[in-house]
């Protein structure tokens, strides 16, 4: 019987799982199999809605028998109230979930005696009957209060531990942790059980927070902080320790998602990394919403299934706001691509709300998560629990490898760098801060990218543009070392333009009055050349005409001694002879 009693938790190990999202976490595994649990708590701490739910899931999920023994409800009521969280109470029978009445009769309370043998010998033949593997006492202290003395309840409670081992049966006791007058000390129980839990409620600035934390748990390890609980309409849920190991290594998932916005895509290098935690931080009305929107919109165009959880607006407010700026959030609403959830932050603690996103994203299987903003659970009442709340949502949204954006508002008098009011901007792997620049008598949004992890980004302040037509970002425009904005910019620009117009007057009246005199200089310089060219053929005309007169003057000359040479040499022949 003991492996057939172990199936709800692993055999080896021992344990019993008790099928409250985030307890078995935090226990890792479950409660001790075939063992003692104790349960306490204040009033409306959730014992009683812990252990019938634990029970539920042993009969539902793992079909272990399970008996349920009542000392402060009656049987009905408590089938009743289990019935409202959907578990199926009413639809098992005696043989898979038994209740008992074990409500103290009047003669007990007026005798003030009490003795648990006659009860454990009717349990003996049920358990026997039914094969039951787990079992619960619900408040137990109403009949140990009936005791005269500690000493008696000690015994009562041995009595049924005792009981309890011989029967391997994993039990679970509640109790209300109490020391007020009139009632007996039961700080003992906790030495007596191998395993305790306490549940608590406490209620700040009108907030109420539930928490569970266990105290021990012989022969097992567990997680020694108190963990943030809420009853939820499926029962408990728990915010267990999460998962930090992403779904993929981050050197392997380098996928990037576009911010809707062109031109940001590239101040970031690409745009955002898949399964990124990204930050959105400013005051109000510098458009953190409408970059939000922008994301989104673009997720569900690559037919990603998204989450839209808004603290600020409702869903036909937050589809109209963003419609004026060419973001349509109501086609890919109509499509089943985007979930609006709108919750307001005093509605409940911040715990609450961190359950409600995880169910959603959990149930829908969404890729991409927007909360706007982030910081609407800094409120009195919500402060102390929020950053943690804040911190496990995002990293537990990137192990389930979904990509996260989340906006926060950061008051007017402080800088970005002072941090956000949660103090998450160190979860963020990008993160853009938006500004107002003031400038005469008119503002002006500005964009910048704080960080991003694992990128080049732009270290450049840029205007951010919304208009009909979407979201623009202007270039930078730099005057004197100041980057300019709006009417500004627009009247700097303006003035470098007529400048600019002015010198390129001037440049063009000076290049014409340059190519006239080049013009005339041309023209001087042609006149120079004809005049040379006419002497160079004067010069030529008087060097060749003299060169024909000295030829005929050699020719000439020589033809006359030639002839005198003849009429000297007749004569001089004839003398001769």
């Amino acid at each position: 019987m003991l492996e057939t009693r172990t199936k709800c938790g692993d055999p080896i190990a021992g344990r019993f799982r008790t099928g409250i999202a985030g307890f078995d976490e935090l226990s890792r595994g479950g409660l001790p199999s075939g063992r003692t649990s104790l349960l306490s708590g204040g009033p409306g701490c959730g014992k009683t809605v812990f252990a019938i739910q634990t029970l539920a899931h042993a009969v539902r999920e793992h079909n272990e028998p399970g008996i349920f023994v009542t000392f402060e409800e009656s049987a009905n009521r408590i089938r009743k109230n289990a019935e409202s969280f959907g578990w199926g109470i009413c639809e098992f029978d005696d043989d898979a979930l038994f209740f008992v009445d074990a409500q103290p009769p009047q003669e007990w309370v007026q005798a003030g005696k009490f003795d648990l043998e006659g009860l454990l010998a009717a349990l003996d033949a049920r358990v026997e009957q039914m094969g039951a593997s787990c079992i619960v006492f619900d408040a137990l202290d109403i009949v140990l209060d009936l005791l005269d003395n500690p000493a008696e309840a000690r015994a009562q409670v041995h009595r049924l531990n005792a009981w309890l081992m011989q029967r391997n049966l994993t039990a679970l006791i509640t109790h209300k942790a109490r020391s007020s007058a009139g009632h007996i000390p039961l700080d003992f129980m906790e030495f007596a059980v191998d395993c305790s839990v306490h549940l608590d409620k406490i209620v700040v600035n009108n907030v109420s927070h539930r928490s569970v934390q266990i105290h021990k748990m012989r022969g097992c390890s567990f997680d020694e902080n108190p963990a943030s609980m809420v009853i939820a309409a499926d029962g408990i849920r728990v915010a267990g320790p999460y998962n930090r190991q992403p779904p993929e290594l981050a050197s392997e998932h380098i996928e990037r998602l576009g911010t809707g916005i062109e031109r940001l895509d590239h101040m970031l290098g690409g745009g955002y990394f898949r399964g990124s935690g990204v930050l959105i931080t400013g005051s109000p009305g510098t458009a953190k919403t409408t970059l939000a929107g922008a994301f989104i919109e673009a997720a569900c165009q690559r037919n990603e299934s998204s989450l839209f959880v808004s603290f600020d607006s409702r869903e036909d407010e937050l589809v109209r706001n963003l419609d004026s700026v060419g973001i349509d959030l109501r086609t890919q609403i109509d499509r089943g691509l985007l979930t609006v959830m709108a919750v307001r932050a005093h509605e409940g603690s911040s715990e609450t709300h961190l359950l409600a996103i995880q169910s959603a994203m959990t149930s829908l299987n969404t890729r991409n998560l927007v909360v706007d903003p982030i910081s609407a659970l800094v409120r009195p009442g919500n402060a102390p629990y929020a950053h943690g709340a804040a911190e496990r949502l995002v990293d537990w949204a990137k192990s389930r490898g979904a990509t996260v954006l989340i906006t926060s508002l950061i008051v007017k008098d402080k800088t970005a760098m002072e941090g956000t009011p949660l103090q998450i901007s160190t979860m963020a792997d990008s993160w853009l801060h938006l500004d107002f620049a003031e400038h005469s008598g008119e503002r002006n949004r500005g964009i910048s990218v704080l960080k991003s992890r694992g990128t080049g980004h732009s270290n450049q302040v840029r205007e951010l543009i919304l208009s009909d037509d979407g979201i623009g970002l202007a270039d930078v425009f730099t005057a004197d070392g100041e980057v300019l904005m709006g009417a500004m910019r627009y009247q700097k620009e303006r003035a470098r333009q007529a400048e600019l117009e002015k010198r390129a007057v001037e440049t063009r009246t000076r290049q014409r009055q340059v190519e006239a005199e080049l013009r005339n200089l041309e023209a001087s310089r042609n006149a120079v050349d004809a005049e040379l060219e006419a002497l160079r053929l004067e010069r030529d005309s008087i060097e060749a005409t003299k060169e024909h007169e000295d030829h005929i003057d050699s020719t000439t000359r020589a033809g006359i001694g030639s002839i005198r040479d003849k009429d000297s040499g007749a004569g001089r022949d004839t003398d001769d002879d």
